[in-house]
């Protein structure tokens, strides 16, 4: 079996917050002990005191989570400034939580012993939830793709990898994560599901490709500088006249020669030399294209990525939990439409399936079954996990 419960709140005083959450939690869990946990919360809360009143309450639980730019859940729907907590419970699953060390220095070597933690004798894994660092407390980042390649290595290419990196509430200080009882930063915070799991996931963005195809000539990491062997900003000009680049104009990415693509967010340009800065990698000779923005499209992308996931579910019940990573870039795109999203998922579940998920600086998804996984941006990724064993009474 397993038990999935949400726990939610909106007081803005860390005490307060954590106690509804987990008077939300223990009324829903029926007397079982959950042995995991997801933690989403605003940027301002007392970290450790929340913690340590989580471990009180389920003493030596696996739990991880982060900060956010916007939280989610079956009990309060989309929120900012909250406090959001998923716990799971099950005697047929294991769940098991890792953390690896050094994000931006050393992201292979981090992601390896995450998950050498978690997986401990275990080493068949069937899906990974990670949490990563994305600015941490010096104001630098750590790369979204380098952390991807280092858990693939550690995982193997057939473990999907779900997820996102923290947020701080579009500061882009210093971002935050929980592993159990502490509070970290520069760190990558895992939980592998292993055992009687179903597992099934879609993913959906909302903006369209346009024009002409290009081949990425030449990039180092997340700096663009030529496509098709001229400057990439006159790829963008060919469409955008004196337009700059910007979140609203991503480039699409095509995974290898499929109609598939990931997105790639500009930052920042260099006018004399047309350059542009990108919020994750963009691989030397990719197919890239640029993209157009419909917000009537990017909000529906939400139910399209959940009903992929759910027309994909390989349970015979109905998914016991879901999980929803979205992008800060489409929430701040979005602005008091950004509720919408979660509605259309929430409106295609039965009420009685618990919905959690955050607003990330960046998404891990599969872009298919069985598919590499890839970093995302301005993405919308739905998770639904459940068994086909019945809930044992306890």
């Amino acid at each position: 079996m397993l038990k999935v419960v949400v726990g939610h709140s909106e007081d803005p005083e860390s005490q307060y917050a954590v106690e509804e959450v987990l008077d939300h939690c223990r009324k829903d869990l029926c007397g079982l002990k959950p042995q995991a946990g997801i933690l989403f919360a605003a940027i301002d809360f007392d970290y450790s005191l929340i913690l340590d009143h989580i471990n009180q309450a389920f003493p030596g639980i696996d739990l991880i989570g982060c900060t956010t730019d916007g939280e989610m859940s079956s009990i309060l729907g989309f929120q900012q400034d909250s406090l959001a907590l998923m716990l799971f419970s099950s005697d047929t699953v294991k769940i098991s939580a890792g953390v690896g060390l050094g994000a931006k220095e050393n992201p292979t070597l981090a992601a390896q012993q995450a998950v050498h933690q978690a997986t401990g004798s275990d080493a068949s894994p069937k899906v990974c939830i990670a949490l990563p660092a994305s600015y941490i407390s010096d104001g630098s980042t750590t790369s979204g793709g380098e952390i991807l390649k280092g858990l693939e290595l550690a995982l193997g290419n057939h473990v999907p990898i779900l997820g996102g990196t923290a947020g701080d509430q579009y500061r882009f200080k210093s971002t935050v994560q929980f592993f159990r009882t502490e509070v970290l930063t520069n760190s990558i915070p895992i939980l592998l599901f292993s055992g009687d799991i179903q597992v099934s996931y879609g993913t959906a963005c909302g903006w369209t490709p346009i024009g002409q195809k290009g081949i990425v000539t030449r990039s180092k990491g997340t700096a663009l500088y030529e496509i098709d062997g001229k400057p990439a900003l006159e790829f963008y000009q060919r469409y955008l006249g004196d337009r700059p680049p910007t979140a609203e104009t991503p480039l699409a990415v095509y995974d290898g020669q499929s109609d598939l693509y990931y997105m790639r967010v500009p930052n920042t340009y260099d006018a004399d030399s047309g350059q542009i800065n990108f919020l994750g990698d963009i691989p030397q000779q990719s197919i890239i294209q640029l993209t157009d923005i419909n917000r009537d499209e990017i909000v529906s992308a939400a139910e399209q990525s959940f009903t992929t996931a759910l027309a994909r579910y390989p349970g015979t019940a109905s998914p016991e939990a879901v999980l929803l990573f979205s992008c800060c870039c489409r929430r701040w795109l979005l602005g008091s439409r950004a509720k919408e999203e979660y509605q259309l998922v929430r409106n295609a579940l039965s009420s009685s399936v618990p919905i959690c998920g955050f607003y990330t600086y960046g998404e891990f998804a599969p872009l298919e079954p069985e598919g590499t996984t890839h970093y995302h941006q301005e993405t919308f990724v739905t998770l639904l996990l459940g068994t086909n064993s019945p809930l044992e009474k306890p």
